[in-house]
């Protein structure tokens, strides 16, 4: 088996190869849906493209469906968590949020991650099912990110006197609205970098994008 060229760095060899088959199934998966339509595709179509066993295409993804919808964007787990949620005023919300995201896309971006996303993207556009399924994942990434941000809030409001506190509605409304900015930002790194062809690394336009979010709001303080 050939494996993708992999752009993580600070992997072990076995998970860079576990990255690298899961993506090769999912270009597999995309470049036969663009071929012959999704609906002639087959698992074992895919297997095959892919170089692989149906049963480890299976191990790897449920169906042919989560296998072009692909990865969803996913939150760290464990300590980068924890940090972000004690940071306190050693850093602003959205750059914490701006480092859990930049952490979980550099341990799952390769080097074609750009050929996949326009695959996908025109794939999506013309199945609208499929398009439902993706975006039902990136309303999961949304509600975990907003806990996460609850539980920041939580944290910081501790440190304040009791009149000064949010009630627990205004600490859920706040922390979607928070959310609900950064992933203006999250969309906005995406839309740049695929318009760019994919050039660049995203991570770099990710970063951007909330540095100009972080520039917006503090012209806005300051008038």
């Amino acid at each position: 088996m050939t494996f993708t060229a992999v752009a993580q760095t600070g992997l072990g060899l076995r998970e860079r190869k576990r990255i690298a088959t899961r993506r090769a199934i999912q270009r597999a998966a995309l470049m036969l849906s663009k071929e012959r339509g999704f609906d002639r595709v087959t698992v074992d179509d895919i297997s095959q493209q892919a170089l692989v066993s149906p049963r480890t295409f299976f191990n790897y993804f449920p169906s042919k469906e989560a296998a072009v919808i692909g990865d969803m964007p996913m939150l760290p787990d464990g300590a980068a968590i924890d940090a972000f949620v004690a940071a306190g005023p050693d850093q602003t919300i959205l750059d914490g949020i701006r480092d859990l995201l930049v952490d979980g896309v550099e341990k799952s971006l390769g080097a074609d991650e750009h050929d996949i996303h326009r695959l996908r993207r025109a794939l999506l556009k013309d199945n609208p099912q499929l398009f439902t399924l993706r975006m039902a994942g990136m309303k999961q990434l949304e509600a975990d990110l907003t806990a996460v941000v609850r539980r920041r809030l939580e944290h910081d409001e501790a440190d304040l006197r009791e009149g000064e506190r949010l009630d627990d509605e205004r600490l859920e409304s706040r922390a979607r609205l928070i959310t609900l900015v950064a992933f203006a930002g999250i969309r906005h790194a995406w839309w740049c970098w695929a318009d760019a062809g994919g050039t660049e690394a995203l991570v770099g336009r990710l970063r951007e994008s909330f540095s100009e979010l972080q520039a917006l709001s503090l012209h806005n303080a300051s008038r």
